[in-house]
């Protein structure tokens, strides 16, 4: 364990007794505790409260199904463990909390009146795991289908359609769905029964709506006009994209990462590989780390364009999104050149990235760039200065400093209520550190202050592109440690080892050593985190993926009571999420 950890753990060890907590060895060096059931709440209460510079974010809560798992040395006996991530914005630092269950009777106290936020994931847990967590206020399906039978991510459910029969839906079975879909008054903060004299209504928008970006539901009740309360409704976009994960191996995995922020194309794969190279102890080249960190800012600025023309279109500006959807092909074009692709290039590697630049990559990145500035001002006029833009956004969807770390927002969200909190700044990755560029941030967390940290975000972008293209060093685009994948073609045909290791890792896939990583990076949306466990095998044993979007459109209630259906399309299109992200 580093030792920037050991404080946190001498801190513990004062207030519960030394020896109560067990510590583990992780290879990211996150401090990592064990507690027994009992303890659990006094301990995260203890770190969220009472400490000084205190763990205020619940970054994530998950579990892992144990049952099956070869190596876990130094670990308590355990037939699910339920892990509790923290993060302190004052620390700098996270801190993982671990409890070991039984499999006769998994369970937990409600962590939700700690942290709000735990609400979904709690209930994602016992969705998935079937874990359930004594006291929460409403612990149902969140991402499968209300009547859905098992628990996905357990190891004994099966992993593949061909596993579970033929999927039929008779006329009764139809009717039964889509009953348990409908809305029940009952389950809204305020009952029809317990009001006087008010007869409100009930209305569904989405989860086939404009206004939604995707499959998403929200269940709102309304006196008149106004929106006495909304309750997100999410989980038709789910694949399944974790359990995926436990049947491909490590390097074929990496082609569904592309497709959780479909937006964000190479900014799915980079904490996926910077996790897995943290597992294998993989070294990566400087060229192949300035290659990556300039792919990652080129399809940064494609998703804030697509967020800038959908959000003005969603506020009836309809020319906008012809503008930048043009300016995302200019970038595509650069994208297809460099790696053959465009939305989805899977161009990261294990240990590196696909290929070389090719000859000319350096002029189409030039060219962007002198374009590319006056086009931002241009959208400033149209867009940022148009009074009913403005009219729309400023003070609606409001968001206080202490509310969105409270409830774990990270990205442009989070730097639109004032917190310049940024991976690339505060935990370097990828040489990071080496750049120079700015961290916009808001002042009143509205919807209008989001919009303006994203459109100075795409500048601060083409920053660091410039700097990639004037800097690019020169060396090998991939590592040449073994578990690369697949490693470098020319020396296959010089050194047998080095071809005994690439129709391994084609035919298998590396194996990667057992143990546990997490790394995040400063995706498009937010905090972006692969959480990794390996058991010394081919693919990953549990993989967990943090993604902002579930964080951030769980605050959509709040955001939006007292308000219209009007300005509820205003706080959605501001968030800039994405359903395959929040859903998996």
């Amino acid at each position: 364990m580093e030792e920037s950890a050991r404080p946190i753990i001498e801190e513990l060890d004062e207030r519960f007794g030394k020896g109560s907590l067990k510590e583990q060895i992780t290879l990211e060096g996150m401090p990592t505790i064990w507690v027994s059931s009992d303890s659990v709440l006094a301990v995260l209460a203890f770190l969220k409260n009472e400490i000084a510079e205190p763990y205020h974010t619940l970054y994530d809560l998950t579990a892992i199904d144990e049952r099956v798992r070869v190596h876990r040395s130094n670990q308590p006996e355990s037939d699910f463990t339920v892990v509790y991530q923290l993060l302190s914005h004052g620390r700098n630092a996270d801190i993982r909390v671990k409890v070991a269950l039984r499999e006769d009777h998994p369970s937990l106290p409600s962590v939700v009146g700690l942290w709000p936020c735990a609400n979904w994931y709690e209930r994602e847990t016992w969705d998935m795991f079937g874990i359930t967590f004594e006291g929460h206020p409403n612990l149902t399906r969140i991402l499968s289908p209300p009547l859905w039978q098992g628990h996905p991510l357990r190891k004994d459910h099966p992993a593949r359609a061909t596993e579970m029969g033929p999927y039929q839906l008779p006329d009764t079975r139809q009717e039964m769905e889509q009953d348990a879909l409908a809305i029940n008054p009952e389950e809204f903060s305020v009952r029809p029964s317990g009001a006087k004299d008010t007869d409100f209504m009930f209305l569904n928008l989405g989860p086939h709506h404009v206004g939604t970006h995707g499959i998403f539901r929200v269940k709102l009740q309304m006196d008149g006009e106004e929106i006495v309360d909304a309750i997100p409704d999410i989980g038709y976009h789910h694949r399944g994209q974790e359990k995926m994960a436990e049947r491909q191996s490590w390097h074929t995995y990496i082609p569904y990462t592309d497709r959780i922020d479909y937006l964000a194309g190479v900014l799915n794969e980079f904490p996926y590989v910077l996790a897995v190279e943290r597992l294998a102890g993989i070294e990566v080249p400087d060229r192949a780390k300035v290659i990556r960190v300039m792919m990652a800012e080129l399809f940064r600025i494609v998703s804030h364009l697509v967020w800038y023309g959908t959000f003005a279109q969603d506020l009836g500006a309809l020319s906008p999104v012809f503008y930048t959807f043009y300016d995302r092909e200019v970038i595509f074009t650069i994208i297809e050149a460099i790696s053959g692709f465009r939305m989805h290039p899977i161009w990261f590697r294990i240990g590196g990235v696909a290929a070389d630049l090719p000859k000319g990559w350096d002029g189409l990145v030039r060219s962007f760039l002198d374009y590319m500035p006056q086009r931002l001002k241009e959208y400033d006029t149209i867009v940022m200065h148009n009074r009913m833009f403005r009219a729309r956004t400023k003070g609606v969807g409001a968001f206080t400093l202490d509310e969105a770390v409270e409830w774990g927002w990270t990205g442009p969200n989070l730097r639109s209520c004032g917190m310049e909190w940024d991976f690339r700044k505060k935990r370097p990755y990828s040489g990071y550190e080496e750049f120079e560029f700015d961290i916009p941030t808001g002042v009143n967390g509205d919807s209008y202050d989001r919009a303006v940290v994203h459109v100075e975000e795409m500048r601060q972008s083409l920053r660091i592109i410039e700097q990639c293209l004037k800097n690019m060093p020169d060396g090998p685009y991939k590592s040449r440690h073994p578990l690369t994948t697949p490693p470098p073609k020319e020396r296959t045909i010089y050194d047998i080892e080095t071809l005994i290791t690439h129709f391994l890792g084609v035919s298998w896939g590396p194996v990667i050593p057992p143990g546990e990583a997490a790394v995040g990076i400063e995706s498009a949306k937010g905090n972006h985190t692969y959480y990794l466990v390996s058991d010394g095998n081919t693919g990953s044993y549990r993989a967990r993926i943090r993604t902002p979007s579930f964080a951030h459109l769980q605050t959509v209630p709040l955001l939006c009571r007292g308000l219209m259906v009007s300005d509820l399309i205003a706080i959605l299109g501001s968030l800039d999420y994405v359903m395959g992200d929040c859903d998996r």
